[in-house]
C-alpha cells in the first residue's frame, strides 16, 4: 500500500513541479523520459567513502596520516540525541512522518520560486539531501529536482529512517575537506563528538547548510551567528530553556583545528609506494603484468590494479613500517647539513642488517611530499659499485679463484669494448683482492668474461632491479653500463646478501590492515641462499680490504666491522658508496638531477661523509 501510495504521490506532484514557467509541456516531456524510473526499481549506485590511511613507526606510533578527506562515521548509537535534534528541527521536521518527499514543503518552495524564475528556494528533506550527496548533481534544475523525489522514495524504501539519518550525518560536507559529524568534532576541535559541549555542536552543526559561507576557518562570525538560530530552533521545539540558551550562546567557541601528522616525507611517500607494490603482488595483478608481453593488455591490467589500489586505500587502512623516527631525523638533519648549499643531490637508503626492513630514507635534498624520490625514482648509472654484485660474487660462486687469485691489469678488449682504468693506469699481474680493492676496470672485465654474461646475469635478476632491462646484457654491465642504472633502494637491497650470503628483499611494511585490525596484507619473509658461506666471507673481506687499503679510505665505523665499493661514472657524473657495518647496509648516491661533471668536488668526498654519519 505505502508503494502504491508513493508513485500516487510522485505522479500527482509532476504537474505541481511543472505548473509554473512558460515551458510547461516541454517539461512535461522531460519527464516522461523518466518514467521507467516511476514504474520499476531504481538501482542505487554503490558509494564508497574515503577514509585516512594512517602510517606507523617501528613504535605504533602515527608518523603520517594519508587522506584528501577528513571521514570519521559513526554508528547512531554513538552519536548525540541532541545532534539529531538540532538537524532533525532546522532540516527536516517531519522526517519521521514523510516518504523521503515533503508534497507541502516542495510545493511552498515552488510558489516562491515563481518570481525569481529559477529554483532558489529548498524544500529539501534529510532524505533528499541525502540523495543529493550521494548520487546527483547539485544543480538547480527542475529535472534534476525530479531525480531527487524519485532517488529520495527509493532510499526510503530501502533504508529504515535511523539508517538514512546515520548516513546522512556520517556524509554531510563540513567544509575543508571534512566530512561527517564525527570528523568535524575532530577536525575543529580536536576531541570527539561525545566530548563537546552543545555550544560546540551547534557550532560546527551550523557548517552544512552551505559549507562556503560557514566555515569557521575563514568565516567564523558568520558560523557563530547561524549557531545562534540552531540554539533558538532548540527553544522553540522544548529541548533546552531559553536560560540554557543564552549561556549557550554566551559560550566562547575556541578552534583547535586538527593538522595532518606529516612527518618524514621521504619514508612516508616511500611506503605508499610499495603499499601499491605489495597490493598488486597479493592480487596477483603483478604477475600477470609481467607475464604479458601485449602492450594494451599491460595498459588495462595496470590500470585495473590502480582501481583496486583505489578502492582499498578509500576504506582506510593503517600501514605499520620498519621506520625508526629518530634516526630518519636524524640521517635527514645530517645529510642536509653534508650536502653544500647549492643543486647537488643525494639520495641514501639504510637497511637494518637484522631485520632486513628499510628504516631509513633520503629521497633527496629538502625533500617535500611527492617530490622527486631519488632513492626509488631516479636511477643512475653505479659504476664500480656494481661490480660486487655482477662481478665478484658470481665470480666466487662459481669458480675455484680465491681473493689471492692472479689477473692482469693491463688494456683488455671484447670486441670494440675497451675500458679504461683510473687515471688510465695500467697493471701487470695483480691479486683478485688488488683488482677489487682498487677498482681495475680491466681485471673486473677479464673476471666478467670468465664468468660469462648469462651466469652473470643469473645472480643478478635474483635482486629487484627495476630498471634493468634485457639489454643491458653485455660487458659493459660488468663495470656498471647499464641502460638506466640502478636506484640507492636496489643496490642498498643487492649488497644485503653480503650479511649472510641469504636474500630477502628489503621492505619498509610490516603489515596492513583494516580499521578493525585485521591484516589484510604483509610481504612474504622467505629468504633464498645466493652466495655461499665461503663467497660471503670472501666478499665481506675484500669490502673490508676496500675501506682499509683501497678506493674506499676515509670510511669508519665504530660497530666493529666496515666494508664498501665506491663507485664514479664517466666524466664524475655520479658518485657512489654502497657497503655495510655490523648494523646496517646501506647505498649512497649523489650527483646533479641534470648530469654533470663533479670533479671539481671529487676530493670532498661528500658521500663519504654522508656514509660515516648515516652508518654510525
Amino acid at each position: 500500500m505505502k508503494q502504491t501510495f508513493g508513485y500516487i504521490v510522485i505522479l500527482c506532484s509532476i504537474p505541481l513541479l511543472l505548473l509554473i514557467g512558460s515551458e510547461v509541456w516541454k517539461e512535461i516531456g522531460k519527464a516522461r523520459q523518466h518514467e521507467q524510473l516511476i514504474t520499476q526499481s531504481i538501482e542505487l549506485p554503490e558509494v564508497v567513502s574515503t577514509l585516512p590511511i594512517n602510517l606507523y613507526d617501528a613504535n605504533k606510533d602515527i608518523f603520517s596520516e594519508e587522506y584528501t578527506e577528513w571521514s570519521q562515521p559513526l554508528a547512531l548509537n554513538e552519536i548525540p540525541e541532541i545532534v539529531k535534534q538540532l538537524f532533525i528541527y532546522s532540516e527536516d521536521e517531519n522526517f519521521y512522518n514523510h516518504i523521503g518527499f515533503d508534497v507541502s514543503a516542495i510545493a511552498r518552495a515552488f510558489i516562491a520560486n515563481t518570481s525569481e524564475q529559477s529554483i532558489q528556494q529548498g524544500g529539501s528533506t534529510i532524505t533528499q539531501q541525502l540523495v543529493r550527496m550521494r548520487y546527483l548533481s547539485t544543480d538547480k534544475t527542475y529535472e534534476r529536482k525530479l531525480m531527487e523525489l524519485f532517488y529520495a522514495y527509493e532510499i526510503e524504501k530501502t533504508y529504515s529512517k535511523d539508517e538514512i539519518l546515520e548516513m546522512y550525518l556520517n556524509e554531510m560536507y563540513f567544509s575543508n575537506q571534512v566530512y561527517g559529524i564525527g570528523a568535524a568534532a575532530t577536525y575543529y576541535f580536536n576531541r570527539p563528538l561525545t566530548k563537546l559541549s552543545l555550544a560546540e555542536i551547534a557550532f560546527i552543526a551550523a557548517i552544512p547548510n552551505s559549507p562556503s559561507l560557514y566555515d569557521p576557518i575563514h568565516h567564523f562570525e558568520n558560523t557563530k551567528n547561524r549557531q545562534e538560530r540552531l540554539i533558538d530552533k532548540l527553544t522553540e521545539h522544548g529541548a533546552i530553556t531559553a536560560t540554557e540558551a543564552t549561556a549557550y550562546k554566551d559560550e566562547i567557541i575556541q578552534l583547535e583545528v586538527k593538522q595532518k601528522t606529516q612527518q618524514y616525507p621521504s619514508y612516508s611517500t616511500f611506503v605508499l609506494q610499495e603499499l601499491k607494490w605489495l597490493i598488486a603482488e597479493q592480487t596477483g595483478y603483478r604477475e600477470l603484468i609481467d607475464k604479458t608481453s601485449d602492450k594494451m593488455e599491460k595498459e588495462f591490467l595496470q590500470l585495473e590494479l590502480q582501481k583496486k589500489i583505489d578502492l582499498i586505500l578509500r576504506q582506510g587502512i593503517n600501514v605499520y613500517t620498519a621506520l625508526q623516527p629518530e634516526k630518519q631525523r636524524q640521517d635527514e638533519i645530517a645529510i642536509n647539513r653534508i650536502l653544500p648549499n647549492t643543486d647537488l643531490q643525494a639520495s641514501a637508503t639504510v637497511i637494518d642488517n637484522e631485520t632486513r626492513e628499510v628504516v631509513s630514507i633520503f629521497g633527496g635534498k629538502d625533500y617535500k611530499k611527492h617530490d622527486l624520490h631519488r632513492a626509488y625514482q631516479a636511477p643512475r648509472q653505479p659504476g664500480s659499485a656494481f661490480k660486487p654484485i655482477s662481478v665478484f660474487a658470481p665470480y666466487f660462486e662459481t669458480t675455484t679463484g680465491t681473493k689471492n687469485s692472479i689477473i692482469n691489469g693491463g688494456p683488455y678488449c671484447i670486441g670494440n669494448f675497451c675500458p679504461e682504468n683510473y687515471g688510465r693506469i695500467w697493471y701487470n699481474n695483480v691479486t683478485v683482492e688488488t683488482a677489487f680493492k682498487n677498482s681495475i676496470n680491466t681485471s673486473a672485465l677479464r673476471i666478467f668474461n670468465t664468468v660469462g654474461v648469462d651466469t652473470a646475469f643469473s645472480y643478478i635478476d635474483r635482486f629487484g632491479f627495476q630498471s634493468i632491462v634485457d639489454k643491458d646484457h653485455t660487458y659493459a654491465a660488468a663495470l656498471g653500463g647499464l641502460t638506466y642504472g640502478v636506484t640507492s633502494l636496489e643496490l642498498a637491497d643487492a649488497y644485503s646478501s653480503f650479511i649472510d650470503g641469504f636474500y630477502s628483499p628489503v621492505r619498509s611494511i610490516r603489515k596492513v590492515t583494516d580499521l578493525t585490525g585485521k591484516v589484510l596484507y604483509s610481504w612474504s619473509r622467505d629468504r633464498e641462499e645466493i652466495w655461499s658461506a665461503t663467497t660471503t666471507k670472501t666478499m665481506r673481506d675484500l669490502l673490508n680490504a676496500t675501506v682499509t687499503s683501497g678506493t674506499a679510505r676515509g670510511l669508519y665505523s665504530a660497530s666493529g666491522y666496515v666494508g664498501a665499493k665506491t663507485g664514479t661514472t664517466n666524466a664524475f657524473k655520479d658518485y657512489w658508496v654502497a657497503g655495510l657495518t655490523k648494523d646496517y647496509t646501506t647505498a649512497i648516491w649523489i650527483g646533479y638531477d641534470k648530469p654533470r661533471s663533479m670533479d671539481s668536488i671529487e676530493s670532498s668526498k661528500i658521500h663519504f661523509s654522508i656514509f660515516n654519519a648515516i652508518t654510525d
